[in-house]
């Protein structure tokens, strides 16, 4: 590898001579030079570019082939690292680095802009800003991460700290102990939080081991204390803290699985982060301060180390602060969202034929607001005025569709897309998480084109029968050329920007999907429902029986009602806001397409030429596939990072869904014959196997 990386003997000499000149200085260097020599021998170790792992590994090897050679080499760096570990405060780094804060959104990026126009003063004498200074590169943990942790341990094996650790690390243990303590304390308090104590009220009536494990903690650390002191080995070892600490990790299971039934809110989805979070750093500190082989400490070591470098590289990134909040929130909402997904995911033909009838309804009502919008733009308004009778024509139509019980299929993917990577994580292993995945993917391929055709077919036959009625009625048709000649213009994919559109409709879909699922969770956990029972002029007003009724439907529908509303109070002012920034801003609905296509070829009197129907044609399927690629894929990737689904499992899961559709094709347009009930025997020895009745989890035979 040194040879493939450095070329001819000449280069590796000169990094060798580098080398050198980095140990040299270091040995020079007095207290107040040795981060300053430090830092040099980092940034000989930095490959030129951070993705270049083989090039950080080959340096790697180089450092730790000198350090198992050269004796005086290795006490340099050794002493060095010693030095750096016990003359700084390291209680900072040890009990706050990669902790997730308590800080919001907004403030954490008002933070960040502060620190990017003026940043913080770093204290050599802290730990935590030392590292900084050492990896001062923002991307510095790419190279770090990217070289194997078994050369990272050679590395520290090869310095064979020993006796020499043992008389400049008397400090250490005392530092540990006490990052031990403020984590501790840290836990304790936020178990005391009132969010968690609504969530979970045991903890106010036994005991909590939020606050059993800190009694433990204390006597735990005055004991290794006093044995450090006396140079004895302690009498008291960390079982009964780790069980208190296991105790703590069951009330979070505990509670994160009853949000996914009763909601949760942001904060108290924080709260469970953090705990997580500090019961980790806790356990770790406690692994470290064992008396365990040098190998498995420097794996700890190892392990520690490149957690805090990712950390502080990325304490000021404003990419970091919006990946974890997303998925903070992706966490919170996707568990209600994937309950609702499950309903548009059909499974046998009979659903099958019921998606297709839902579809067709709402197809037939489509026509009717794509007809209102017409006439609202044929009139004019203010671009607010517009903007809102735009929105109420959209989203009150969305709405009437909904409690119609219709389906509209571009509504799916976002539904869908949680449903998916809900059902990914509840499998109990990576074999029956790809089966179930790929099936689950063929279904919900097989229910979107089975909703599209629903959709798309009355809302061209039912504009071009209302079009010629009107014609019947009145002599002139209800578009004039000008007009449907625009509409066609608007929907062809190279004179317009429809498919841009198209996108920007897929993102207003992925929102809805996420407004959906905060309302269901907020109707949960907020107790809506039961409030709403509690007002006495609702239940003057419609009698307890129906008060009831009421308050158990939007319970169950205030998701999805929200969803439709503002979905469709964001395409009606997208145009407007677009408008008002100045920027080539709107939506492409292939529903809306279709109806305004077969508006505009009646006013024209189907005399159109060829080449501009078969580009509208096209521009118009276009429009779909991308309302549809754009929502789910973005509402897949919130989802599977919200149920932390292996990138791994994600690759393989698409590899096994591209087999079955090039094995099966027909598979992703008609659903295969239903398997015949358990107690019967199938007739047909190729008849797929019988299939259990749960449609969350288990996978269709192909």
């Amino acid at each position: 590898m040194l040879k493939r990386w450095f070329g001819p003997q000449r280069h590796v000499e000169r990094a060798l001579q580098r080398l050198d000149a980095a140990i040299e200085r270091l040995h020079a260097a007095d207290d107040a030079q040795r981060l300053a020599a430090l830092a040099a021998l980092v940034h000989w170790l930095r490959p030129r570019r951070v993705r270049d792992a083989e090039a950080a590994q080959s340096r790697m090897q180089l450092l730790i082939e000198r350090m198992r050679s050269d004796a005086a080499a290795r006490a340099v760096v050794r002493n060095a690292l010693l030095w750096l570990v016990t003359e700084t405060q390291p209680l900072r780094l040890m009990s706050d680095s990669g902790i997730l804060s308590g800080q919001g959104f907004l403030g954490g990026l008002w933070r960040r802009f502060i620190h990017g126009l003026l940043p913080d003063e770093l204290d050599p004498a802290q730990l935590r800003d030392a590292v900084n200074l050492l990896f001062s590169r923002r991307d510095d943990y790419v190279w770090i991460e990217a070289i194997p942790d078994a050369d990272w341990v050679g590395f520290l094996d090869a310095l064979d700290f020993g006796a020499a650790g043992r008389e400049h690390g008397r400090r250490l243990p005392f530092q540990i102990l006490e990052a031990l303590q403020v984590v501790s304390y840290r836990i304790a308090a936020l178990g005391l939080e009132p969010e968690l104590v609504r969530n979970h009220p045991a903890i106010e009536r036994y005991e909590s081991p939020f606050l059993t494990q800190n009694v433990e903690m204390r006597q735990f650390i005055d004991e290794h204390q006093a044995a450090i002191a006396e140079k004895r080995e302690p009498r008291l070892d960390d079982k009964h803290l780790l069980v208190l600490l296991g105790q703590c990790e069951q009330i979070i299971g505990k509670v994160r699985k009853q949000a996914a039934q009763t909601g949760a809110s942001v904060s108290l989805t924080v709260l469970l982060a953090r705990l997580q979070q500090n019961i980790a750093r806790l356990k770790l500190l406690l692994e470290l301060l064992e008396k365990r082989p040098v190998h498995e400490l420097n794996e700890l070591r190892v392990r520690f180390f490149k957690q805090i470098v990712r950390a502080e590289n990325t304490r000021h990134s404003v990419r970091e602060l919006w990946r974890q909040h997303v998925e903070l929130l992706a966490t919170r909402i996707t568990d209600n969202a994937s309950k609702t997904g499950e309903h548009y995911v059909t499974a046998t033909r009979a659903e099958y034929w019921q998606m297709l009838r839902s579809a067709l309804g709402a197809g037939c009502i489509v026509p009717l607001m794509a007809m209102i919008k017409v006439a609202l733009s044929a009139e004019p308004h203010a671009p607010l005025a517009g903007a809102v009778l735009y929105s109420l024509n959209y989203g009150l139509g969305f709405v009437l569709i909904y409690l119609l019980r219709f389906t509209i299929a571009t509504k799916q993917p976002a539904m869908t897309a949680s449903y998916l990577a809900a059902t990914l994580a509840a499998a109990q292993n990576r074999k029956e998480r790809i089966a179930v995945g790929a099936d689950l993917v063929v279904r919900t391929m097989r229910s979107q084109f089975i909703a599209i055709v629903g959709n798309v077919l009355p809302a061209f036959l039912l504009p071009v029968a209302i079009a010629y009625a009107i014609l019947l009625n009145t002599g002139e048709h209800y578009l004039d050329a000008q007009t449907a000649q625009y509409l066609l213009v608007e929907q062809h994919p190279l004179q317009s920007l429809a498919w841009l559109h198209a996108g920007v409709a897929g993102v207003c879909l992925f929102l809805a999907g996420l407004i959906s699922g905060y309302f269901d969770n907020k109707a949960v956990y907020n107790r809506i429902p039961q409030r709403i029972l509690q007002l006495r002029w609702l239940r003057r007003l419609l009698g307890k029986a129906r008060a009831e009724r009421f308050s158990a439907y939007i319970e169950d529908n205030l998701g999805a009602l929200a969803g439709n509303f503002f979905f469709g109070c964001m395409l009606g002012s997208a145009g407007t806001i677009g408008f008002i920034l100045g920027l080539p801003l709107d939506i492409r609905h292939i529903t809306f397409s279709t109806a305004y296509f077969g508006y505009a070829m009646v006013a024209l009197d189907w005399q159109v030429a060829r080449p501009m129907i078969v580009m509208v044609a096209i521009g118009v399927a276009g429009i779909g596939l991308i309302n549809l690629l754009v929502s789910f894929s973005l509402a897949l990737f919130v989802a599977l990072r919200a149920q932390r689904v292996p990138i791994g499992d994600r690759r393989e899961l698409m590899r096994e869904f591209c087999r079955r559709a090039l094995r099966r094709p027909q598979d992703l347009l008609w659903p295969p014959r239903d398997p015949p009930p358990e107690h019967e025997p199938a007739a047909d020895s190729d008849a797929p196997p019988p299939r259990a009745a749960s449609r969350a989890g288990e996978a269709e035979a192909a």
